[in-house]
């Protein structure tokens, strides 16, 4: 027996600047999980993330993430995925600025 689908985002990383990225519901590409389309369904989910490996002049390594949604917003449920949404970690630059 199949595990259930968990709700899900479409991740990568941009192209030219390496950032952490997410494929908005209007197709854009957003650094913010607060904007990502919550995908809830296999199938859609499954096309959205051909949509976004689709864009390989903009970003590279499309995936599919699991996240947890509270209040509607989404949160990773991975250590990996949290570690991401912070930004690169070999030097305090773009999001690690932040903090």
């Amino acid at each position: 027996m199949s595990k259930p689908f968990t709700p899900k985002v479409v991740t990568a990383n941009a192209l030219l600047e390496g950032d952490v990225v997410y494929l908005a519901a209007d197709d854009r590409w957003t650094r913010e999980l607060s904007e990502a389309e919550i995908l809830e369904d296999e199938a859609h989910a499954a096309l959205r993330l051909l949509d976004g490996a689709s864009e390989a002049s903009v970003v590279v390594g499309a995936y599919l993430a699991d996240v947890a949604l509270k209040d509607g917003i989404p949160h990773p449920t991975h250590f990996r995925e949290e570690f991401r949404t912070r930004g690169p970690s070999n030097y305090a630059h773009g999001k690690q600025e932040q903090i």
